[in-house]
């Protein structure tokens, strides 16, 4: 796509959308179990005789209307109480209303929880990959966070959806929504905005008596106060259409109308698209499984390549089998972009001394053992500074060694 006219459309979901409902449950119980397991000392792994072993969490969850179901493997010495951890959850993203069909004092709780496989364990606990797969990582130079626009774009909406929701500033909003933003690149660069759209449950207080639609009045003044502050101004022109509840009305929302799942939101979660995906989802893991781990030790590394100034467009590649402690493979595509031969950046990478790619490795390296997780569970795992894997301090010797290489 380098010197390529096209556009491209990416989207994101508000933390009261159902699916997301579901990775905030599933991480706010993962969190829960962290802080046990960091309060008594307990490793992920039983790489030394003394290491006593920490959770092993693989926590899912559904939603209906009035309902949730979790489920999955954990196995941990914590004691956690489900029902408040599912209530703080519901209650903090907005479901405080009976009138919704989801409420966090009236729903009903199920419970399916099972203990890990040990067949399982033994290959996890001594270091070794917990599952097969391949996991992606990517960076871009189209926005400061080094995101592909037009996911960096629909992050930034969904959550100014949520900040007028809940200041009340728009009071009318309630929890579930979607943005999408299509974005037209011009010889591989974002040129201009196509199209904002914007989804957003709402009461019935801005419905149109006669034509039972949100009023023009309300949309205007949705796109005065969400997507005016986020989008750059000159991104927008006369061709900008602007897509307001294009159904008319969106007052039936969230898990009454529409179930809810953990992971159902990958490439949301990524990067809109714009990379390749490995398959496994993100929340409700532990970060001794490298669906989650591995996936963030590959933006690591992607971003600190970019941000070295090694490529303009950087996909890693890292692969594992089930119980084994190095990975399979490393690739590196820069779609052409690299300063230095793809292979050459592969090679830096693989050595070991920058980045330690073992499951092990990866969970020291970004400090991963932690009660993190929730916060990664709406609007994006990447692109945001607060979380480790989108540190850049490995760009300095990246940038050396590369430097060594061409000398």
């Amino acid at each position: 796509m380098k010197d390529k006219t096209f556009t491209f459309t990416s989207e994101s979901v508000t933390e009261g959308h159902p699916d997301k409902v579901c990775d905030q449950i599933s991480d706010g119980i993962l969190d829960e179990i962290l802080k046990y397991d960091v309060e008594k000392g307990l490793s992920p792994y039983r790489l030394k005789a003394s290491d006593r072993r920490g959770s092993r969490v693989a926590c899912e969850s559904f939603v209906s209307t009035g309902l949730v179901l979790i489920g999955g493997e954990i196995t941990t010495e914590a004691y956690i109480d489900f029902q408040n951890v599912v209530r703080k959850v519901v209650k903090e993203i907005g479901y405080t209303d009976p009138n919704l069909g989801f409420e966090y004092k009236s729903l009903c709780l199920l419970n399916a929880i099972n203990e890990q496989s040990p067949d399982i364990a033994q290959g996890v606990d001594s270091g070794g990959a917990g599952d097969q797969g391949l996991m992606i990582g990517y960076a871009c130079r189209e926005t400061e966070e080094l995101m592909p626009l037009p996911i960096a774009l629909a992050h930034k909406l969904a959550i100014r959806l949520a900040q007028v929701r809940k200041t009340g500033r728009l009071s009318y909003l309630k929890p579930d929504g979607k943005s999408q933003v299509t974005v037209n690149y011009v010889n591989g660069k974002p040129a201009s905005i196509l199209t904002v759209v914007i989804s957003s449950q709402h009461d019935e207080s801005i419905v149109d008596s006669k034509t039972h639609n949100v009023t023009d009045e309300a949309k205007e003044e949705i796109i005065k106060e969400v997507i005016q502050p986020v989008v750059p101004a000159e991104l927008l022109g006369s061709k900008t259409r602007y897509l307001i509840n294009p159904t008319g009305r969106f007052v039936v929302g969230g898990p009454q109308s529409d179930t809810g799942v953990t992971g159902r939101k990958i490439i949301v979660d990524t990067y809109g698209g714009m990379a390749s995906h490995g398959g496994g989802a993100f929340s409700g893991k532990d970060p001794s499984k490298v669906d989650r781990s591995a996936c963030y030790a590959a933006r690591y590394i992607a971003k600190n390549v970019v941000a070295a100034g090694l490529a303009d467009k950087c996909t890693i590649q890292i692969a594992y089998a089930i119980g084994i402690k190095d990975p399979l493979n490393v690739m590196v595509y820069s779609n052409g972009t690299s300063v230095i031969p793809d292979e050459e950046i592969e090679k830096i990478i693989s050595e070991g001394d920058i980045f330690d790619l073992h499951p092990a490795g990866i969970v020291k390296m970004l400090d991963l053992w932690k009660p993190i997780y929730r916060k990664t569970a709406s609007y994006g795992h990447f692109g945001r500074d607060i979380f480790p894997w989108e540190k850049t301090d490995k760009a300095g010797i990246l940038k050396e060694k590369a430097g060594k290489l061409g000398a």
